[in-house]
């Protein structure tokens, strides 16, 4: 199927002299109106997947042969795979070409997370000793970054809802910056055709200036002989190899060379001045959306912040800690605290970086939310439901067919259930926990979240019945 394509004025002449661009093809490729689609496996809570060939720079990436109904999938709710566009998983293999986890634990800061592709991309590369710090500038889209982290299920990571100058103070704080930069969007063009609308030669420009205000702004935060990682979904040479000629002139940076084979269709780059490095995806030449990504390395020391412990801060309360080990694995790992009535764990390695990070930034997610106590009985959050620390001994699992799975995600009744236990249930699909839903007598109460329900009564088939649109 093919479409007419009607560029931006000035689009395809902007990009001339851009490295690997070819007019004929790329407007060829965008008038095919049927993108890839790929996901990304969650390596720990692996789902099937059938008919499928490898994302060939991510080994967890996978693209499918049709797009089925991931709203209508248990198995996505569930945290098993993020849907995520395969040209940007090529952060995945930057970041594990200049991660060493023999070095120790790394800080890694995802500066523009919403809506958490990256971030769950990120998240799974990291051991239980490292910390993911995501943060998202705007306010609304915060929650759907935090939905995303929590069911992608680890407990190392940390939301905030931050301006990049805000880090400024957090100096050397930070092994690994990834800056998916806001930009003027070209690379989008064949997903997403009304990002046409908003292009022009001058919104390039003022994007260029903003992504050097935000690089300017978090730089501090960067450890010496740390690394930036640097994305955009941008075509434009102004927003991408003219930024890293700015990084490499501004500061005392240098550039990295990430290995890349021939055959997967990316082209190599390296800016006018300085020689960085710099990779592009171009639609026409491989399977995937348009997509700019660099890496650098940080050759000067502009400070390091010491660790901030609060002064004053409570006693922890360790018979209300010893009755919430039970529900969690490996509880000698954790570092249990309470917010309000809520108590939540990260791994203990990261107490002292979560109280610096509480001191200077805004925080929205800390670890795990595990609950409120009433009297000796726990009353679940949704995130420990969800989260790989749970211990899904301790609770009654109750395991759902794809019928009933999607009647609970509605918070509809749930037909033909037949239970004779009493107390919390944890509502499985396939082993994989969805939420909790509290047994009664003659009845259960749904407990899943009414935020992230499933609104659409669209009806649906399961998954690898029929291929479905979203």
């Amino acid at each position: 199927m093919t479409n007419d394509i009607h560029f931006p004025k000035g689009f395809i002449d902007s990009l001339h002299n851009v490295p690997g661009f070819n007019a004929e093809t790329f407007t060829t490729t965008h008038q095919n109106s049927n993108t890839p689609t790929s996901v990304r496996v969650n390596p720990y809570k692996p789902a099937p997947f059938n008919h499928t060939q490898p994302v060939p720079w991510c080994n967890s990436g996978l693209y499918l042969d049709s797009r089925p109904s991931f709203t209508f999938d248990p198995l996505f709710h569930a945290g098993c795979y993020y849907v995520q566009e395969a040209s940007s998983m090529f952060i995945d293999h930057i970041l594990r070409h200049v991660y060493n986890k023999d070095y120790g634990p790394v800080k890694v800061l995802d500066l523009c997370a919403a809506p958490g592709g990256k971030s769950t991309l990120i998240s799974s590369a990291l051991a239980d000793e490292d910390l993911l710090v995501a943060n998202e500038i705007i306010k609304t889209r915060v929650p759907i970054l935090t939905d995303n982290l929590n069911r992608w299920g680890r407990t190392n990571v940390v939301v905030s809802n931050n301006d990049p100058k805000s880090f400024a103070r957090l100096k050397g704080f930070f092994d690994i910056i990834v800056i998916d930069a806001p930009c003027s969007g070209s690379g989008m063009f064949r997903k997403d055709p009304a990002a046409m609308d908003e292009w022009s030669e001058g919104n390039v420009a003022l994007c260029q200036q903003r992504q050097e205000r935000i690089l300017a702004d978090v730089y501090p935060a960067l450890t010496e002989d740390g690394y930036l990682i640097y994305s955009t979904c941008s075509y434009s040479y102004e927003e991408d190899e003219a930024v890293l000629d700015w990084l490499c002139e501004e500061f005392e940076l240098e550039t990295v060379q990430i290995p890349v084979q021939t055959e997967w269709g990316i082209i190599e780059s390296q800016s006018a001045t300085h020689k960085a490095w710099g990779y592009r995806f171009y639609p026409d030449k491989l399977k995937g959306e348009g997509l700019f990504a660099a890496c650098l390395r940080k050759r000067e020391n502009t400070g390091q912040l010491q660790s901030f412990r609060a002064k004053n801060s409570p006693k922890p309360n360790y018979k209300e800690i010893d009755l919430l080990k039970p529900y969690v694995n490996c509880s000698a790992d954790l570092y249990f605290f309470k917010l309000n009535e809520d108590w939540l764990a990260i791994n203990k390695h990261h107490r002292d970086s979560l109280e610096t990070l509480q001191h200077f930034l805004y925080l929205k997610k800390s670890g795990v939310r595990l609950g409120k106590l009433a009297g000796k009985e726990l009353i679940p959050d949704h995130e420990l439901a969800i989260c790989l620390m749970l211990n899904k001994d301790a609770f009654n699992q109750i395991e759902l067919t794809y019928d009933q799975a999607i009647a609970y995600l509605r918070r509809d009744n749930i037909e033909d259930l037949n239970i004779d236990t009493k107390g919390w249930g944890l509502m499985c699909y396939q082993g994989y926990p969805l939420g909790w839903a509290k047994l009664l007598p003659n009845r259960i109460n749904n407990y899943y979240p009414k935020e992230i329900r499933i609104m659409s009564q669209k009806q649906s088939q399961e998954p690898g019945t029929k291929s479905q649109d979203m």
